[in-house]
């Protein structure tokens, strides 16, 4: 038979195609991302360096609603970890150098701390050891 010339109602309509399944990545969830800058399926768990992207990429001026949509975090776990880079960035960018005043008085200062912690340790082991009185002489 003719396909032209079956009756309309005998004819099957036509089925859109399966997608395809997404293939595993070690790593990320079933439908998760491929890495790199398209994160339209994100990962279960976000690392370090795939949060230092997405925030680099708010630093740089992309809308965070925009960003939220793409990354399909919230808005207000973006701004937490835009604030969390931020602080890390200012913490690291205080350090003192090493011939700087300050920095050699506060060494100072933090090693007699140390001193004094042990000396008092050690005292108190010796009292609690040996009881208050115990090792003197008594002068009758």
């Amino acid at each position: 038979m003719n396909p032209m010339s079956e009756p309309i109602e005998m004819k099957r309509p036509a089925q859109p195609a399966k997608p395809k399944p997404p293939e595993g990545e070690p790593g990320v969830a079933a439908g998760g991302a491929s890495g790199g800058a398209g994160l339209e399926n994100p990962p279960q768990r976000w690392g370090a360096k795939r949060k230092a992207e997405v925030v680099l990429r708010s630093l740089r001026g992309e809308a965070l609603a925009a960003l939220s949509r793409h990354t399909a975090v919230p808005v207000p776990r973006l701004e937490e970890w835009r604030e969390r880079g931020l602080h890390g960035l200012e913490q690291a960018l205080q350090t003192r150098e090493a011939g700087d005043p300050a920095q050699l008085r506060l060494d100072e200062a933090n090693r007699r701390i140390g001193e004094l912690s042990m000396e008092v340790e050690l005292l108190r082991a010796r009292c609690e050891k040996q009881g208050p009185f115990a090792g003197r002489r008594s002068r009758t």
